[in-house]
């Protein structure tokens, strides 16, 4: 049963083959391999990677690869659905709440440009045909998003032909097949508000399960502690309607983009969006109040 971590992305992947097969460790390493790509192609940490060098350049149609490309199409996708609850263009003001370190050397990246304040997706155009992506005001994207699940679905991808397998990217789960024991997967469901704890469990097979949380927090530039990494691109400040919000979909990344923006819209929207989109989900409240799609079996 091949297990192997590696510190990519931001956090520790963890790759789970639960049989031995011959091959199993080629595909665990282009499985990996997937994650590095991706986040060379989509970090805005580095001012070399392709995602920033598309950042810098305003006006222009600029061709990019096939992987960021769809991170970027994808993006768009979700922010009209959500009508910019989920909005990949808030790079700036992410950097300047203080999520702007590279985490392998705790660097501060210094942006080049100005971006427009009021720039939003709708400045974004993608040209499927010739794919090309021009940026029609500054502004600088950001992808955290989805191109983890991105990496996260590439990597499985690798895998299928193992049938059992599980992939852990920092809380970023897709799980193939059934686990040693014959059975679905189980995953726990983290308590918000007490580390250590679970507040729920799920089995699942062959599904993604994605959960964005308020637990990473930053010191605003005014001093407020309550600020957290995600994002109301709306009204630029951090939403607090919710603690946490689980989602499982056919995919890492649908699930961890719309865990994104079912956060961001709130317990009654966010569940109203996960079943339009036809995924299962829980969202919790600060007062752990549960709101849950109709679907999901979640054992407390």
């Amino acid at each position: 049963m091949p297990i192997r971590t590696e510190a990519v992305m931001g956090t520790l992947v963890t790759i789970h083959v639960v049989r031995d097969s011959a091959g199993a460790d080629a595909a665990t390493d282009r499985a990996f391999g997937w994650f590095r790509e991706i986040e060379e192609r989509c970090t805005r940490f580095n001012l070399d990677s392709e995602l920033m060098r598309l950042s810098a350049q305003t006006g222009v149609a600029v061709p990019v690869g096939a992987i960021l490309y769809e991170a970027v199409r994808f993006a768009l996708a979700v922010a009209e659905e959500t009508d910019g609850a989920f909005d990949p263009t808030v790079g700036q003001r992410m950097h300047e709440r203080g999520f702007n370190r590279e985490h392998r050397t705790d660097k501060a990246v210094r942006l080049t440009a100005t971006p427009d304040a009021a720039a939003s997706y709708r400045d974004v155009e993608i040209d499927p045909e010739r794919r090309t992506i021009t940026l029609h005001r500054p502004l600088t994207l950001d992808l955290g998003a989805v191109a983890k699940g991105l990496a996260v679905d590439t990597a499985a991808r690798e895998l299928e032909p193992f049938r059992d397998f599980a992939i852990d990217a920092g809380g970023d789960l897709y799980l193939g097949g059934l686990n040693p024991q014959g059975d679905p997967w189980g995953v726990g469901i983290r308590h918000p508000r007490r580390d250590g704890e679970l507040i729920g469990s799920l089995r699942v097979s062959d599904r993604a399960v994605c959960t964005s949380g308020d637990y990473e927090r930053r010191v605003s530039s005014e001093g407020r502690t309550n600020e957290h990494h995600i994002l109301d691109p709306r009204t630029g400040q951090s939403p607090h309607a919710v603690a946490s919000a689980t989602v499982v979909a056919p995919g890492a990344m649908l699930g961890d983009a719309l865990a994104t923006a079912a956060f961001v819209l709130g317990p009654a929207e966010g569940i109203g969006l996960l079943n339009r989109m036809g995924v299962e989900g829980l969202i919790l409240t600060p007062d752990l109040a549960r709101y849950e799609t109709r679907g999901l079996c979640c054992a407390a």
